[in-house]
Parts: structure tokens; sequence; C-alpha cells
């Protein structure tokens, strides 16, 4: 059985809030969700983990020269 997390399962893997976790997923910032059933998503852990491992450190900016 696979196992799913939610946002909220997110901001606590991560350490963040679930606000930061919301705004992330508006901007387009998370990973797509690896299952969708009607408004609620969930992604692997794998998935997060992946992710984490592969984005900027804090405070990186990108929009910088």
């Amino acid at each position: 059985m696979r196992v799913y997390l939610s946002r909220g399962e997110i901001a606590e893997r991560l350490g963040l809030s679930l606000d930061t976790i919301k705004s992330y997923d508006k901007r387009g910032y998370l990973p797509a969700p690896d299952a969708k059933i009607g408004r609620n998503c969930g992604w692997l852990p794998e998935t997060v983990d992946t992710w984490q491992a592969n984005r900027p450190g804090r405070g990186a900016r990108t929009d910088l020269p």
C-alpha cells in the first residue's frame, strides 16, 4: 500500500509551517502531486525527499544575475 503525504505532513516532515507549504504550492514550487482525489493532493515521501534535496538552500536568490 502506498502512503501519500498531505501538505500538513510535508510541512511537519520538512520542519516548515503549513502556510509556507501552501505558499510554495500556490507559487508552483512544490512538485506535482503524485495523487489527486477531488481537491485533495498527495505526495509520495520519496517525491518530497528528492525535491527537498534538490531545492536551493535557505535564502538562495535565483532571480539575480
